[in-house]
């Protein structure tokens, strides 16, 4: 067993004590080599064996005179057919090789530099352009890139199309009548003088013709190219934009496209909470089937577990938990059924007075509307009287546009069908509707009842009802409502209500077309941002069209533009007329039952299509007689309740107006404040 050395005990110190003593100490001094060893490797001058003569042959050397080694030199430093040159032109053509060699640097050898120097006469230009640019020197033979198996065919498939479309064009031009050149043309490559005349060539002829032609070869080539990408598939960047159809083509296109099939008309559900609306419009549907057994049978279930089994046929439009939970509408519910003579576009709107923005939201969008009142003792007149909702959402939707009017007087089965409480409801709201604006022959009253679903879509079979009542079913008053006509040659307009990512690319924006139309591939811009976007689809009630027109409820498919920057209230618009965008504008409103008078400065919430906005009243211009709309007084201090006025109104966020003048459908708003709306008006003029 090997020892070993107690490294934890040593005394290093005394281990290498006096080892750096001495400065330049080196271990070579006491462990050198013997001297007989290196002795063999020391040099000796005395030594024959270490002469270079040993490895020379005295033959082969040659001593060179003065002569022969200035001439080597010479022709080392310049090897030129012409080598004899002065002095003077020595030092121009080191000149010229130094200029030309701080442009080519050492790409091109010294020899070629200096022969071209002398053929050019030491001009460092003209040097450089021959040594450069060399006129008859070959070209050089290039690498011809090998293909792979796989992209032979592909160029297989290529060369097929590009025949196929060389054929379809030169076939196009043998049909089409060659072009002559136009007499400006001639007069203008015409000489003033006749004896001119004669030596005019006529390659310039020539020449035009030909350009001619080219451009008609390319103008046939890029309309063959965009009917056969369409085949393809595939997207081609010359293509040409879509024109915009006139209003008269656009009118005999509707005319075509709509005229066969039933018309479409959009309508709102309004009046007083818990008046039944929901359960009257969801029965109504259930009856003309379009809406199944086994979805009733559904809600029937689950509405008996939450102890609320009369709301059945509320469900069918209240979709979310929340509104069935409180057994209320929150928000406008939209569905679709047809009649004989039309398609309906329902809108339910909600009763509640805190919901009364998205009431107007509907409304604005709506065409005619259904009044539903309830018939029971005291409920009829808590909606009626002041505060109830009956009244104030006929105003709105009386200032909103709707002129055509039904009134489905609910729950008549609670008080048995009473023909005296009939008559009551039908005198005391026709007075109200009269002075609201509407005419008698453009309101209806139905009794009805929408639990039981009497007198809904059939006619009367309760004898209690049908001993007093001979008229229509709600059914047929609202198949009776006239179309109204639709702006489908003003420029395109579409109220967003609805902003949503879609499942593919892009994004989606839902709404009504207020005026125009719009196809699939259309170029629109969103106000107020000012967005571009492209119409990449269109969709109504889940079906995809080609088209829409005026007064349809769509989806759009939109590319191009920034989800972000798009808001409810936006307006999609045609880009070369787009609508306008202001912060301030005059109207004329119409004040309703307030208390507080309006006066300059005075804040109010600006109401318009899907927008909600806060405004001031900036300027009370003129007040107007209530009949005839003259003015009565200039710059009035306040305005009262039930006035007319115009005034100047600011917002705080630029909007999109139109005028009412132009397109009613978007010149009209609502005013509110303090939760209660407090005039209506219209746009008279954008500043």
């Amino acid at each position: 067993m090997s020892r070993h050395r107690s490294v934890r005990t040593m005394n290093y110190d005394d281990e290498y004590e006096g080892y750096y003593d001495e400065y330049g100490h080196s271990v070579e001094e006491e462990f050198c080599i013997s001297p007989s060893t290196a002795a063999q490797f020391m040099y000796d001058r005395n030594s024959k064996s270490h002469s270079m003569s040993a490895f020379l042959n005295p033959e082969d050397v040659k001593e060179l005179h003065e002569e022969e080694t200035e001439k080597i030199s010479r022709t080392d430093s310049f090897s030129t057919p012409n080598s004899k040159i002065s002095q003077s032109d020595q030092v121009k053509l080191n000149a010229c090789v130094e200029a030309m060699q701080n442009v080519v640097g050492e790409t091109i050898p010294e020899s070629t530099l200096r022969t071209a120097a002398v053929n050019s006469n030491y001009n460092s230009e003209l040097a450089l352009q021959a040594v450069l640019f060399p006129t008859n020197e070959p070209p050089k033979p290039q690498r011809i890139p090998r293909q792979r198996n796989r992209d032979r065919q592909s160029n297989k498939d290529e060369e097929k199309k590009l025949l196929e479309v060389d054929n379809q064009v030169i076939t196009k031009i043998e049909e089409t009548p060659k072009k002559e050149v136009s007499n400006q043309f001639v007069q203008m490559n015409t000489p003033k003088d006749e004896n001119e005349k004669n030596h005019v060539s006529t390659s310039i002829q020539t020449a035009k013709i030909c350009e001619e032609d080219s451009i008609l070869l390319e103008k046939e080539k890029l309309d063959v190219i965009t009917e056969t990408s369409a085949t393809t598939n595939e997207v081609i960047p010359t293509q040409k934009p879509k024109s915009k159809k006139n209003e008269k083509d656009i009118l005999l296109e509707y005319q075509k496209e709509r005229g066969g099939e039933k018309s479409l008309i959009n309508m709102v559900v309004i009046g007083h909470v818990d008046a039944g609306k929901s359960t009257l419009m969801g029965h109504l549907l259930y009856r003309l089937n379009f809406v199944g057994k086994k979805t009733i049978h559904k809600y029937e279930q689950e509405s008996k577990k939450l102890g609320k089994a009369s709301f059945v046929y509320a469900w069918v439009l209240d979709e979310t938990n929340e509104e069935r939970t409180r057994g209320i509408t929150m928000d406008v519910a939209q569905s679709r059924f047809e009649t004989t003579h039309h398609v309906i576009t329902l809108l339910d709107a909600p009763g509640h007075k805190d919901f009364i923005p998205n009431m107007i939201t509907g409304a604005s969008q709506a065409d005619v509307a259904v009044l539903v009142v309830d018939a029971t003792r005291g409920e009829f007149e808590t909606g009626f009287d002041a505060g109830g909702q009956t009244r104030e959402h006929t105003m709105l939707v009386r200032s909103l546009g709707v002129s055509q009017l039904a009134i489905a007087v609910n729950k008549l089965d609670n008080v048995d069908w009473s023909k005296d409480r009939y008559n009551e409801i039908v005198c005391k709201l026709g007075v109200f509707l009269k002075q609201a604006g509407f005419r008698e022959s453009d309101v209806t009253f139905v009794p009805c009842s929408g639990l039981t679903g009497e007198n809904l879509t059939e006619s009367a079979q309760n004898s209690l009802l049908t001993s007093w009542y001979k008229g229509p079913c709600l059914v047929e008053v609202i198949d009776k409502f006239k179309t109204p006509e639709r702006p489908v040659g003003k420029p395109f307009r579409l109220s967003v209500g609805d902003v949503y990512k879609g499942m593919g690319s892009g994004f989606s924006v839902s709404g009504r077309i207020e005026a125009g139309y719009v196809q699939t591939g259309d170029r629109v811009v969103i106000m107020p941002a000012g967005e571009p976007a492209t119409v990449k689809g269109i969709s109504i009630e889940e079906n995809s069209v080609l088209q829409a027109f005026a007064g349809d409820h769509v989806g759009l498919s939109l590319l191009g533009a920034d989800m972000n920057k798009i808001t409810i209230g936006s307006i999609a618009c045609d880009p070369n007329n787009p609508i306008q965008v202001t912060t301030r504008f005059q109207a004329r409103i119409v004040v309703f039952g307030i208390e507080i008078p309006i006066t300059k400065g005075f804040p109010v919430i600006l109401h318009y299509q899907s927008m909600s906005e806060q405004a001031v009243v900036k300027k009370l211009i003129s007040q107007l007689h209530k009949s005839t709309g003259q003015v009565v007084k200039k710059k009035p201090r306040c305005l009262t309740k039930n006035s007319s006025a115009i005034i100047e109104l600011e917002v705080n966020r630029p909007v999109c107006l139109e005028l009412y003048k132009d397109l009613r459908e978007l010149g009209r708003f609502m005013l509110r404040c303090g939760g209660t709306t407090i005039a209506a008006g219209v746009v008279t003029d954008i500043l």
